[in-house]
Formats: C-alpha cells, structure tokens, sequence
C-alpha cells in the first residue's frame, strides 16, 4: 500500500532547468518586454508596436512649405487685410449686383429656390445686406431678421479679431457658449421652417 508523496518525495527539477525572472524590468526572452509582449513591451508578441524614437513627422509638401514661409515673412497685418478685402468683396458685389432688382433666377441664384420654390436658410441675405449698406435696417430685417440679429456680433468679433493680429488691441472678449450657438442654431431652423410656410402671418417672411 502506497501513500501520496509528500513535499520530501515530490520530484525536484534539475538545476540546469530553473529558470530565473530578471529583476530590471521584466524582460521576457530575448529582451523583448514582459513575458509574452511583443518589441518594447507595448503588447503580445506579434502586434504592431510604437519605435523607441517615436513614428517621424510627415515632410510637408512644396505648397505648405510655401505658405508656412510665406505667413512666417508677412507682417502681421497681412492676413487681417486679407480678410479685410474679402469681405470688401462681398459687401462690393451686393452694392453692384443690387439684388433687390434681379430676376428670382438670375445666376448666382439659390439651387434650392430654383428647383422647390422653398426659401432656403440663405435667401434674403444678400437682400438683407444691400438694405443694411444702405442703412435701411426695416427692409434688411424684413428679408433676413437672423442675419441682421447676428450682424453686429459677428462685426465685433472682426474687429477684435484683426485689431488684436493687426495692432496688438486687447477690446474686451466676447464670450459665446455653446449653448448660446446651439439656440442661435435653432432659431435659425425654425426660422427657415416658418418663411415657407403658406399662412399669414407667416407669409411676410418669405422672400
């Protein structure tokens, strides 16, 4: 009759097939990270793994090269003039254009009004910028309210913006939260939702 071995008769291994952990960081075999890691400990063995110097950065291309030189040597009211004379050039094509007077498909013409008669959430701006330039604020409001609302916000973050690149102005910052954005965002659905609808007083609203 035999008995289970105890911890004296349980076999012991060979001295040759101890094997030891490493102390230094728990490199698996071959050094490559902790035990069943891949390169650099970063995952098992065979995922994809990050180089120790990190991935290089991308060689920009011959245009952005040209522009980041070209921002690099402009003085710094470069760009605000830049974006001076763009809105010249809208505010110079709505006074020769005059709009209030042009055909409803007259080219450039709202692809959405051509094709639905609906107003989409655009129409009447240029309209509505014609009567502000012209200082007749009642007609502006009448063909675009939202734009009129938001015209002197989006003037006097211009000017705070280009004053602040141009000539180093610190005017006091106007904050605008998202959530202010996102009810403005709705106001300006619902108001395209009302200007089509076919029934006073909504009808006053289409243009």
């Amino acid at each position: 009759m035999t008995s289970a071995p105890g911890p004296v008769d349980q076999p012991h291994p060979a001295p040759s097939a101890v094997h030891t952990v490493p102390t230094d960081g728990g490199s698996g075999p071959g050094g490559f990270g902790p035990a069943g890691s891949g390169p650099g400990g970063s995952g098992p063995e065979g995922w994809p793994t990050t180089p120790p110097g990190g991935y290089p950065a991308p060689e920009p291309d011959r245009l952005t090269r040209f522009v980041l030189r070209l921002y690099e040597r402009s003085p710094r009211w470069a760009v605000p003039l830049a974006a001076v004379g763009c809105v010249a050039i809208g505010m110079s094509y709505a006074l020769l254009s005059n709009p209030t007077y042009a055909d409803p498909d007259a080219a450039p013409t709202c692809l959405l009004k051509l094709t639905t008669g609906l107003d989409c959430p655009g129409c009447g701006g240029t309209r509505a910028l014609w009567y502000v330039l012209h200082a007749d604020l009642p007609a502006a409001a009448r063909h675009h309210f939202l734009f009129v609302f938001a015209l002197p916000f989006l003037a006097y973050l211009f000017v705070a913006w280009a004053g602040n690149q141009a000539f180093g102005w610190r005017l006091p910052e106007l904050r605008i939260s998202s959530k202010v954005i996102g009810g403005f965002l709705a106001a300006w659905l619902a108001f395209s939702v009302l200007r089509n609808l076919p029934w006073a007083p909504f009808t006053s609203l289409y243009v």
